[in-house]
């Protein structure tokens, strides 16, 4: 039997070359690649094909949630997990990663035993929380259920003021929909790729999007298109 590939993303050099230890010394388990930022695991992703990408939640140019939602919006990737691994246990980031589409979401400081349980069960097909974060999760999808249908709607099918895109936001989300990357978009608006990831994520935020082709389909829902 072969054993499993694993992509680690993560800034922190010494952080991962840890991980890739723990993970080689491992006859089920083998690291294929290391990334320092989300674009790096998107490339390495795209070329590698691991079965389970291990992703650092706070990472510069990419951070771990944008690189999740590129990656799932690759068809070519659709069956590879994703493990989101956090410092912080913080529910905004633990729903964020969740509708990004990650499978699994771990704390740093979690034991070797307990980090390697949660690999194979990702890998397995189960989907992995740190015990408070599931029972508040379990607690927002209840409170979304009690919600009326009409709310629902109103909440879907219109944009409060204060989450309105601005123009420069509607350009980008444009040139979102013709398909073209984030360098292309910054080439195109003479502006920064950063100020472009800081636009694309105010657009995904604003329009309850989990990638960008969910918020192109939005948009055009909503007339912004």
């Amino acid at each position: 039997m072969g054993r499993w590939s694993i992509l680690l993303a993560d800034d922190h050099e010494l952080f991962r070359t840890g991980l890739a230890g723990l993970i080689d010394g491992q006859p089920d388990l083998q690291v294929v690649g290391q990334a320092g930022d989300g674009f790096e695991a998107l490339t390495l992703a795209r070329t590698l094909h691991p079965a389970l990408i291990v992703m650092d939640i706070s990472m510069p140019v990419c951070d771990g949630l944008e690189a999740t939602r590129l990656v799932r919006a690759m068809p070519e990737l659709a069956d590879v997990r994703i493990l989101m691994l956090t410092v912080h246990d913080e529910d905004e980031k633990l729903f964020e990663a969740i509708k990004a589409g990650a499978n699994g979401y771990l704390l740093k400081n979690t034991t070797s035993g307990e980090f390697l349980r949660g690999v194979r069960s990702v890998l397995a097909g189960e989907a992995i929380l740190p015990p408070r974060l599931a029972a508040r999760l379990m607690e927002e999808f209840a409170r979304l259920a009690t919600r009326s249908p009409s709310e629902e709607n109103r909440q879907r099918n219109s944009l409060s003021v204060d989450n309105a895109l601005t123009v420069r936001e509607l350009e980008v989300l444009a040139l979102i929909a013709t398909g073209a990357s984030d360098r292309q978009i910054a080439d195109q608006l003479f502006i920064s790729l950063h100020t472009v990831k800081t636009h694309v994520r105010n657009i995904l935020a604003k329009l309850h999007a989990a990638n960008r082709h969910a918020a192109v389909d939005q948009a055009r829902q909503r007339g912004l298109l």
